[in-house]
């Protein structure tokens, strides 16, 4: 699915992950955390990598065995989200700065994050969840 830089377009790009991370047969917990995942990652380029600025983004959904892989393509300036540093946890959420949990949550929600640069210029981050990794509780 490919989107404009607009988030008031994520809500189709949700809709989508979700529904295929319950076909997928995906419990409670692995459908909300892969969709959470995929939200904060593309509210990061729309927000911060296009910065106001036109531009696209493109999210796939595949099922490989038992792993769910989502990748999130875009034309913004290159960024590796995998390169950037845990949030320190140990000061209280009223003294931090606002933002900066996004990569983190998404970082949470999947077992594998990698990233690429397109050779055209922008980003491919894949996003990796193992369908047995978490959540059996609520299958």
């Amino acid at each position: 699915m490919r989107i404009s830089s607009d988030v008031g377009r994520l809500a189709a790009v949700r809709e989508m992950v979700r529904s295929a991370a319950i076909a997928a047969g995906g419990s409670e917990t692995f459908v909300s955390d892969l969709v959470q995942a995929v939200d904060e990652t593309a509210t990061n380029v729309i927000v911060h990598g296009h910065a106001g600025n036109p531009g696209w983004l493109e999210v796939g959904v595949s099922l490989d065995d038992d792993r769910l892989i989502v990748t999130v393509e875009d034309d913004a300036p290159g960024f590796d989200p995998t390169m950037v540093p845990e949030p320190d946890l140990t000061i209280a959420p009223d003294h931090r700065r606002p933002g900066g949990m996004g990569v983190h949550l998404a970082r949470l929600s999947v077992d594998e994050m990698t990233h690429r640069a397109r050779p055209e210029g922008g980003n491919i981050l894949t996003l990796i969840r193992r369908l047995d990794s978490r959540g059996k509780e609520d299958r």
